[in-house]
């Protein structure tokens, strides 16, 4: 399984991802005792370092604000997923508990200000890439009302996907998932990405994502990064 984003990379030269390849997953769907604590104290730690800042100052928000201009994205309603979350947050929002293993790599998101999502990679088709939509996208919302009142709804033209063979995994670039590949506590194997455009210590959150998934979810983690030094690649684990 490959993960290729060359058709981004010359206009966003700063993006790398971070592809973790978990197996042997056993997902609570409650969040354990302990991994709350953690998220508590990840939530706490979040409003008292940026409280005062406004979201447009906080530098891994206001990368993915530039980068979702520079594809036509311009209103407010569409932001990216680590904005959504810290958003949330700072209004004095609990991050919401979906299972053990989306809630340890929310709060990894949260902590070091990255977006991440995750499917279940027997719902994945083929190989996966970071490139522009396409004529004949699929995409189907995993919100309850859809975009707009519609479930299927299909990308703009132009817009930056993350895709594989078959239908788009996440709509303009971080900011949505497909409702077909979600990770639930049926799932054994998942892809998990956690994205970056230059600021802050994707290593950090990588380590970090690696520990609570092995934590909590009884996981092996496979790791492979993507960058414009290389930008296709084989993912490990996979």
């Amino acid at each position: 399984m490959k993960l290729d984003i060359t058709d981004i990379i010359s206009d966003f030269p700063a993006f790398r991802v971070a592809v973790l390849i978990a197996k042997d997953l056993s997902i609570r769907q409650e969040r354990p005792a302990e991994l709350d604590a953690v998220i508590a104290e990840r939530m706490a730690a979040c409003r008292e370092h940026w409280g005062d800042t406004a979201l447009a100052e906080i530098p891994g928000i206001a990368v993915w604000r530039r980068a979702y201009r520079a594809f036509g994205i311009k209103q407010t309603s569409y932001r990216s997923s680590v904005e959504r979350l810290v958003k949330n947050v700072l209004a004095g929002r609990d991050l919401v508990a979906i299972n053990g293993f989306v809630d340890a790599y929310n709060v990894v998101s949260l902590s070091h200000v990255f977006p991440a999502g995750a499917d279940d990679l027997n719902k994945v088709d083929g190989d996966i890439a970071f490139r522009p939509s396409r004529p004949g996208d699929s995409f189907r919302d995993m919100a309850p009302a859809g975009v707009d009142g519609v479930t299927e709804a299909p990308p703009k033209p132009g817009e930056v996907v993350y895709a594989d063979v078959e239908k788009i995994l996440c709509r303009r670039w971080n900011w949505r998932q497909d409702a077909r590949s979600l990770v639930t506590p049926e799932t054994k194997r998942a892809v998990l990405t956690i994205q970056s455009l230059g600021e802050g210590d994707l290593e950090a959150a990588v380590a970090d994502a690696t520990d609570l998934i092995e934590r909590f979810s009884g996981a092996t983690v496979a790791v492979t990064y993507a960058d414009a030094d290389a930008p296709l690649v084989v993912l490990a684990g996979a």
